[in-house]
């Protein structure tokens, strides 16, 4: 999985707090990233139909759905995700090993299935629900704090 994945889920939380029009700029200060780096990822959501954007001085990002109505699954989708894969292939399917001749095979197999259930766990969070996890923990900090007091 690329960083693209922290940056779409971030970026969407955030334009779910403001409830307003967001400039890259301002995705990117809070995201800790470059407004090149925002536009390419959220030109992606755009394409998903999960933001719109705005042109002009007041131009920026806008969410076009409900929190609750967006999944990371969605979000997986528009950066056509991978959560497990390996650029690395054991053995050579040329050899008369059975192990090295159907390791990479196996192996393909085992993170095609992980992919798959990495995708159903995506599609039972929403952004409500990561929304609702912020503001929890907000307010766990915020107890811990009165109570040092």
């Amino acid at each position: 999985m690329t960083s693209e994945f922290a940056v779409a889920v971030h970026s969407v939380v955030y334009l779910n707090q403001r409830q307003i029009t967001t400039s890259s700029e301002e995705l990117a200060s809070n995201v800790c990233t470059n407004p090149a780096r925002i536009r390419k990822v959220m030109s992606k959501l755009k394409k998903a139909g999960i933001i719109e954007t705005k042109e002009g001085l007041e131009g920026g990002y806008h969410l076009v759905k409900e929190p609750s109505d967006i999944n990371l699954k969605q979000i997986c989708d528009a950066l056509d995700v991978s959560f497990v894969s390996s650029s690395w292939k054991s053995g050579d399917e040329n050899l008369p090993c059975m192990v090295a001749s159907g390791m990479s095979g196996v192996m393909d197999d085992i993170y095609g299935e992980l992919n798959d259930l990495c995708r159903i766990r995506m599609e039972q969070i929403t952004i409500e629900d990561i929304q609702g996890k912020l503001i929890r923990n907000r307010l766990i900090l915020e107890t811990m704090a009165g109570d040092e007091r």
